[in-house]
């Protein structure tokens, strides 16, 4: 069965589809069986990385949504989504095919110091929201602070985890507050921190579900110069609302890829398995998981669509980025769960990838603000 066939509208335009493809056979054939050194890390991991993004550069797959003057593709968002679809299958896909970066590009346009280096994969940024203690869906909490000294220079102090990357990245965008006391969510600004500035400090990963990649750091007293302040003073969470909202948006997309991931493994699996009493395929209560992770994939990809589609016109998706939010994060942790029954005790175990979907639909419900975060503040926008 095509893949068209099986996930349904919306359809790719056809100049970006033959791109999709060769996106999706490059993840196939040389991403994920690269996935286990990839997920083990340390040298081998970085080697591979390094080798992997020169032969997607070569076939010019490299920075696909990044502008053309930082050497990427620049596709605008709306194609770019079914791009980013494609990458979903393998958390290792967007770091290798330079997707990681966009963010960042789009946060720090206009400094032409970092962008390019960020751009090739050269540079690594991590993001500093959350703090200890603080709810990271409520950032008028935020208590880390950057005083002005005489000379203009920024003087922070804080502790923030859940910093994705902070181990290895050599900026760091922190949320600081520059005046004011919590819970005003006025006085808050975004500095450009290098990692390398003496009093910052790795303080320990945070494996989340036993797997690492986030971290907890501490800015003890680092100074920061004058011109590292990204937008406006005081107006730190139009820069953060701006990157969350599209970084959601990406996410849903990439979380939309891993069920896919997740439903063609069950799929198969049950056409394959036989037993005693036949396929596995042939057993009602298999059929009935496959029907309910279809209907979640088809019900959800449209709303994740329409909301990339707004964004992409310029306006507001604030609704339908909510929708589609809760949404894709509830689909994805079904189907991998449904994935994993029709594996039974494989499905658990390393030889598949189901442990790791399951467990970034799990994280999902979590990430850029939990279910109930979204689900009331969609609800009192309609509700107005």
């Amino acid at each position: 069965m095509a893949q068209r066939d099986v996930w349904g509208a919306p359809s790719c335009p056809a100049g970006v589809a033959e791109l999709r493809d060769r996106v999706t056979e490059f993840i196939d054939k040389r991403v994920i069986p690269g996935e286990p050194v990839l997920d083990a890390g340390g040298s081998p991991a970085r080697d591979l990385v390094e080798r992997l993004r020169g032969e997607a550069s070569a076939q010019g797959l490299w920075g696909l949504g990044l502008p053309e003057e930082l050497g990427g593709g620049g596709l605008p968002l709306a194609d770019y989504a079914h791009v980013v679809e494609a990458e979903g299958a393998s958390d290792h896909a967007p770091s290798i095919l330079g997707s990681l970066a966009l963010l960042d590009v789009r946060t720090l346009a206009g400094w032409d110091e970092h962008v390019r280096g960020i751009a090739s994969g050269r540079v690594s940024v991590c993001n500093a929201m959350t703090e200890p203690g603080v709810p990271g869906s409520d950032p008028a909490l935020t208590t880390t602070r950057a005083e002005r000294g005489t000379d203009g220079s920024w003087t922070v102090h804080g502790r923030k985890w859940f910093v994705s990357g902070a181990g290895t990245a050599e900026l760091a965008l922190v949320l600081a507050r520059t005046s004011g006391a919590p819970p005003s969510p006025e006085g808050l600004s975004v500095l450009l921190v290098p990692t390398s500035s003496p009093g910052f400090r790795v303080v320990r990963e945070l494996p989340v579900l036993g797997v690492g990649g986030q971290w907890e750091i501490a800015l003890d007293g680092v100074t920061v110069p004058a011109d590292h302040l990204i937008g406006e003073e005081g107006r730190g969470l139009r820069v953060v609302g701006e990157r969350v909202r599209l970084g959601r948006l990406l996410r849903c997309l990439r979380w939309l890829g891993q069920t896919q991931r997740a439903f063609t493994a069950m799929r198969e699996r049950a056409r394959t398995r036989a037993t005693s009493a036949g396929r596995l395929a042939d057993l009602q209560l298999v059929q009935q998981l496959v029907f309910e992770s279809l209907l979640a994939i088809r019900t959800t990809r449209p709303l994740v669509f329409e909301a990339v589609a707004l964004a992409a016109a310029g306006r507001d998706a604030r609704t339908e980025t909510g929708l589609a939010k809760v949404a894709a994060a509830r689909m994805l942790q079904q189907v991998a769960d449904a994935a994993i029954q029709v594996h039974g005790a494989e499905g658990l175990g390393p030889d598949t990838a189901l442990p790791a979907l399951f467990r970034a639909g799990r994280m999902a419900r979590v990430l850029d603000g939990p279910d109930e975060l979204h689900i009331a503040t969609v609800a009192r926008r309609v509700l107005r």
